[in-house]
């Protein structure tokens, strides 16, 4: 518990999420640049520099109580619920947001930096790239769908709190994004290096599970520590509040020829669309057992194959029906000047798997990452 003659320009940040893909990175950078870190999660916290916290979003009261003590200047939302339809996402997931920023009243917050994603531009999963989508690049300032989206209902809650409480904000859309989780819902960057390893281990080839169009056209991804930096950058930086803003890398590329950099990683041959998809819940269906095997002859952290592999949402990226790539313009003139070259970053990616046991270890005809 900090004194009272403490200020808030010691920036202490609230991260909601923090055991997830974003939320874990977010929580490395800012407890990297010193600043002093709350880590609200349901998953623990790999950092002992880091104060982490449980509480249930779902309850203003459990919120108020485990911050009571904490004097936020800064937070960083990057939590959902997956619900089973998108009425209930609104529903739930609105409200786990309404119900922090109403906790937070009281706390000298300057900031709060929410991360959605490209379902802004593509419609919820029910209604996923139905209908007429804008035209790539995505760009900021498209209307939004005339569809029920809980990317909307969180920007209505975000703004309306703003509006009562004071406190600046921004909105941060990613695209696919890869970085280090386990148990995430949407993580491709562990299910493909899940499904490689599979293969290798059953001497089948590395598939690509996806669409025609997805093999061949232009595409691009979103690097964790990247959308890190974005919305610390948008939280902190004079001129760049209360607004939207697209997050990607910078690069495009077409999985045809992505998938033949990602195979050579793991020693296993590439195949391509071959006349129509193949989606990983079926290629991988009954593997559980394969996978087991593999954590236990190489010592691996994680037996599970639900908790390191979300076949659904790779195969629903992937499967897409449309060509998607965002506009980053409105980042780069406000200020903003990251950038990933997104082959780099799955194999920067697969080279902390494997040193944190979640992928067994290379074989001879593999390679690791070289820059």
């Amino acid at each position: 518990m900090r004194s009272s003659s403490e200020t808030v320009e010691t920036r202490t940040a609230l991260v909601v999420g923090a055991s997830g893909i974003a939320g874990s990175a977010l929580v490395d950078r800012l407890a990297d640049a010193s600043w002093d870190v709350v880590a609200l999660s349901r998953g623990p916290i790999r950092r002992g520099d880091v104060r982490h916290l449980s509480a249930d979003l779902t309850s203003v009261e459990s919120l108020r109580e485990a911050l009571a003590v904490e004097q936020l200047s800064h937070v960083f939302y990057t939590a959902w619920s997956r619900m089973s339809t998108e009425q209930e996402n609104i529903e739930t997931n609105a409200a786990m947001l309404r119900n922090l920023l109403a906790s937070l009243s009281g706390h000298p917050v300057q900031h709060v930096a929410l991360m959605t994603g490209l379902k802004h531009y593509l419609g919820p999963f029910e209604a996923y790239a139905a209908g007429e989508m804008p035209d790539t690049p995505f760009r900021e300032s498209e209307p939004r769908l005339p569809t029920p989206n809980f990317y909307y209902a969180q920007e209505d809650e975000l703004w309306a709190a703003a509006g009562k409480q004071g406190f600046g904000w921004s909105v941060h859309r990613a695209h696919t994004v890869i970085g280090h989780a386990v148990g995430n819902a949407m993580n491709m960057g562990l299910t493909l290096a899940v499904q490689a390893s599979i293969c290798r281990e059953l001497g089948q080839p590395f598939i690509f599970p996806g669409s025609e169009t997805q093999w061949n056209s232009l595409t691009d991804m979103t690097d964790s520590g990247l959308l890190a930096e974005h919305m610390i950058w948008a939280a902190t930086a004079d001129g760049v509040r209360e607004e939207a803003y697209n997050i990607v890398n910078g690069d495009i590329f077409r999985w045809r020829r992505m998938w033949p950099a990602l195979a050579a990683y793991f020693g296993v041959e590439p195949v391509g669309y071959a006349g129509q998809p193949r989606p990983l819940e079926q290629q991988m269906l009954g593997k559980e057992g394969v996978w087991a095997g593999i954590a236990a002859r190489h010592g691996l952290a994680e037996p599970d194959l639900a908790r390191v592999a979300s076949w659904w949402h790779t195969d629903g990226d992937l499967g897409r029906n449309l060509e998607v790539v965002t506009d980053m313009s409105k980042s780069r003139l406000a200020g903003f000047t990251g950038y990933r070259r997104t082959e780099d970053s799955f194999l920067r990616l697969f080279d902390r798997y494997r040193a944190d046991r979640l992928i067994p270890a290379a074989p001879q005809a593999a390679r690791a990452f070289q820059p």
